[in-house]
């Protein structure tokens, strides 16, 4: 019997190919200013135009600059990229959600919230976290440069069939834990190759116990697991916080579309390739300590010993721990930080500023700290601010900015500098990853604010400290 995963994807193939491959037709295509540019270029080169201009729809966010006073000028290093994604844009004739638009954002978090991705659809995107839309029960398939040309002209994909897994996730998350903690955990314990492969459905009492926001930021880093994307089964939670999306369906349509998306659930007696059982009622917050998505021990943990890994891996470690500065052993907790960034694709909706919020009680960003909130999308922005958020953090000492990938991608212009040590709500700790010789710390919103209050790590169930 079918998976959600076959549902959406059997719904789909509209052909084969003869080495094996399977056309898939894409509902919705998301282009984002950083390979939107190559993408139009190859296009003009091949002499092709865009199948379905209608559905494709290109965001300004990984190349921006996201100070308050910002223009497409003001970070001299993005502005080609957004130059060739508005002109290619009007060329094509697609539409473009451009600096000056009210609900510019990043790809990622203003696919759902506008309804551009919606349950059962296939969503095409040029980015490793396409997988994000899952939490919504959408099918997120991220595209290399080649089958982002390919989808553009054609509206479809060529791709093989992954192998399926289902993670089941029992229990209940303890107070202060979030779906953050769960998702890095999960990443630590099992290892990025796990499901490599695959594509992966989160089911069980915890995931369907999660607020919308909370699986889209698990489905986000199912990519650090080593999956090909990631689905949580959508429900009446999913439904409600659709309602009124700019893009999603209304009155009549809306009926109709609920009653087909109530079908997009994992048959009862459905086999997986992999079935895997997870008891989350033990876990505490979590965070890396190394240089890798993999290097994750809870909050009360002590960074590990090179010997106690397989020979084989030692080596790989230790290297980990020079570039952090960390000496085997020593707890996590009380790490001094120099930066705190809280934004990207994984963490910077409302729901996880207003958990952030929820850490100052009235305290400012500890001496010597930098703290920064960067929104995933200017709907969230507006909608913090109507709440007066952005006076909370910035009477507490944090910078207030506008959206955009900001210090996650690295190549905006925002960066740390060498040396610093950083807690972000990001989804990737390569080194260099956030500036040349930066050691980023993976962590969740509420972590990371208490991060900044206290100048150290600390366990945010236990407060901030005073800063």
């Amino acid at each position: 019997m079918p998976t959600l995963f076959d549902k959406i994807w059997d719904s789909h193939v509209v052909g084969e190919r003869e080495d094996g491959r399977v056309l898939v037709y894409v509902d919705r295509n998301v282009i984002h200013d950083l390979h939107a540019p190559h993408a139009f270029a190859k296009l003009r080169q091949g002499g092709h135009g865009m199948r379905r201009p209608d559905l494709t729809v290109a965001v300004t966010d990984h190349m921006v600059d996201t100070r308050p006073d910002r223009t497409a000028a003001s970070n001299p290093d993005g502005a080609p990229f957004l130059a060739a994604t508005r002109e290619g844009a009007g060329e094509f004739g697609l539409h473009m959600i451009g600096l000056d638009s009210p609900v510019q954002g990043i790809v990622h978090v203003v696919s759902p919230e506008l309804g551009i991705a919606l349950p059962g659809s296939v969503v095409a995107c040029p980015d490793s976290h396409a997988c994000t839309v899952g939490g919504i029960g959408a099918l997120g398939l991220a595209t290399g440069t080649t089958e982002l040309v390919h989808v553009l002209a054609t509206q479809t994909l060529a791709l093989k069939r992954p192998k399926q897994m289902r993670i089941t996730l029992d229990g209940v998350l303890p107070p202060g834990v979030t779906a953050k903690d769960l998702i890095l955990f999960l990443i630590g314990h099992y290892g990025s190759a796990m499901a490599r492969g695959h594509a992966v459905e989160f089911a069980g009492p915890v995931a369907r116990a999660l607020p919308v926001e909370g699986r889209l930021t698990l489905c986000n880093m199912i990519t650090e697991l080593g999956g090909r994307t990631g689905l949580v089964a959508p429900d009446e939670t999913v439904f409600a916080w659709l309602e009124g999306r700019p893009c999603a369906p209304s009155g009549p349509a809306l009926v109709a579309a609920r009653a087909a998306w109530r079908d997009l659930a994992t048959d009862a007696d459905a086999v997986f390739d992999h079935d895997l059982r997870v008891d989350c009622s033990a876990l505490e917050p979590q965070i890396t300590w190394g240089i890798d998505p993999t290097h994750v021990i809870g909050v009360s943990g002590h960074v590990p010993d090179p010997a106690d890994y397989p020979v084989a891996e030692r080596e790989a470690v230790s290297r980990a721990l020079e570039y952090m500065k960390l000496a085997a052993g020593s707890p996590i907790a009380g790490l001094p930080v120099d930066r705190v960034f809280i934004g990207s694709c994984t963490n910077a909706r409302l729901s996880d500023l207003e958990a952030a919020a929820a850490m100052l009680d009235g305290r400012r960003v500890a001496p010597g700290v930098t703290a920064a909130i960067v929104p995933g999308s200017s709907a969230v922005k507006q909608e913090a601010e109507r709440r007066g958020l952005d006076r909370l953090f910035i009477d507490a000492g944090f910078e207030w900015r506008a959206s955009g990938c900001s210090l996650c991608a690295g190549v905006n212009g925002d960066e740390g500098r060498p040396g610093q040590r950083i807690v972000s709500t990001t989804n990737r700790n390569f080194a260099g990853r956030q500036g040349a010789g930066v050691m980023t710390h993976l962590a969740s919103p509420a972590m990371a604010a208490a991060a900044a209050l206290a100048g150290h790590i600390v366990d945010p169930r236990t407060g901030g400290g005073a800063g």
